[in-house]
């Protein structure tokens, strides 16, 4: 099963919940020549659930996903179905990069067990199961090749899109997300305002946004970015944008 890659086209910071959590507004869309790969095969060096990938992580989002249907009543299923089989994952997104790649990762798991188990979990109860491991993952869950995304990333809208082509650059930056949306909480901001821009953007095509906006207009992380990394500056100065927290950039491709 593939895991797709998204892209920020502009990403507002509009608040905080009640958790203290960032809440946001932003135009998600699914890059589709850029995917993760989750094989099941037949191939054990270890018993119980074993997830077999160069790409090493020990607090891999797979095995969060694995036993966050295990608590939710399939464990049976699945000690049985991963009792001569394993997970391979080919791990192929760059990782801190703002791109998604671990939720997808987990939303493809996720979609992948109910498939196989025929498990038959409505989509909207796996939305709301994965949000027990990440806000971004029901985008991912959604079906969705683009859409408005709010909350804390788990309000998704679907939006009829008109997509340019789009050119990524993948740096070799690793932005860790924790510490850009710390460092914005240290800038001057001005969350009425960035609601106003937000709910405007939210009604133009992806085409329109990169036609008429400059990148830090539309990502309200690209500064907090730079400060954090500096040579980050490189791409801000040549007008690339910015997908969520970084450090993939990109631009229309003539």
């Amino acid at each position: 099963m593939k895991a797709y890659a998204k892209a920020n086209i502009f990403l507002k910071l509009i608040g905080f919940d009640k958790r203290s959590y960032h809440l946001l507004k932003s135009r998600f869309i699914l890059i589709e020549d850029l995917f993760d790969e989750l094989l099941i095969i037949n191939q054990k060096t270890q018993e119980g659930f074993e997830l077999i990938s160069d790409f090493v992580c020990e607090n891999n989002i797979i095995k969060k996903a694995y036993n966050l249907l295990c608590d939710y009543g399939y464990k049976n299923e699945l000690e049985e179905f991963f009792k001569n089989q394993s997970l391979k994952l080919i791990k192929n997104i760059p990782t801190c990069a703002g791109l998604g790649g671990g939720s997808s990762d987990a939303a493809s798991f996720l979609l992948m067990m109910n498939e196989k188990l025929n498990l038959k979990i409505p989509k909207e109860k796996l939305i709301n199961l994965s949000l027990q491991l990440g806000s971004d993952i029901a985008f991912f869950l959604s079906g969705c090749k683009s859409a408005n995304v709010s909350g804390c990333g788990e309000i998704i809208e679907e939006f009829h899109d008109d997509i340019p082509n789009l050119k990524f650059t993948f740096p070799e930056i690793h932005c860790h997300t924790k510490e850009v949306y710390g460092q914005f909480d240290k800038t001057s901001f001005n969350f009425s305002k960035n609601f106003k821009e937000a709910n405007n953007y939210e009604k133009l095509s992806t085409k329109e946004l990169l036609e008429n906006f400059d990148n830090l207009k539309l990502n309200d992380l690209f500064t907090p970015c730079v400060i954090l990394y500096p040579k980050m500056e490189e791409y801000l100065i040549n007008g690339f944008f910015l997908s969520g927290s970084g450090s993939s950039v990109f631009k229309v491709e003539k």
